[in-house]
């Protein structure tokens, strides 16, 4: 998927309603993970992503800070997330617990 298209969200856009259910992209564009919950909004928010699994069974949450992704809006008007990180460091991550 070419990213480069696609409008990065402003801070103020960085909130549950917009980013629960987003796809999270890895390095090689590969869907690693999808946002389950957001704690907080802004740049400081912080995100939990379900790695792993099937139709989120199985799946591993993991907490990572919202300046750690970067949210963008595509052609369709659907937020996701892209980010450095590949599934399996995501998977090396401590699981959040609520």
């Amino acid at each position: 998927m070419d990213h480069s298209n696609h409008v990065p969200l402003t801070e103020t856009e960085l909130t549950s309603e917009l980013l629960e259910g987003a796809t999270v992209y890895g390095p090689d564009d590969d869907d690693i993970g999808f946002v389950s919950h957001v704690h907080g909004s802004g740049s400081t928010a912080q995100i939990i992503i379900d790695v792993g699994g099937f139709l989120g069974i199985g799946a591993k949450p993991v907490a990572v800070a919202a300046g750690e992704l970067d949210f963008m809006r595509d052609e369709d008007g659907e937020v996701h997330a892209v980010t450095s990180w590949t599934k399996d460091q995501l998977k090396d991550m401590p699981e959040h617990v609520d």
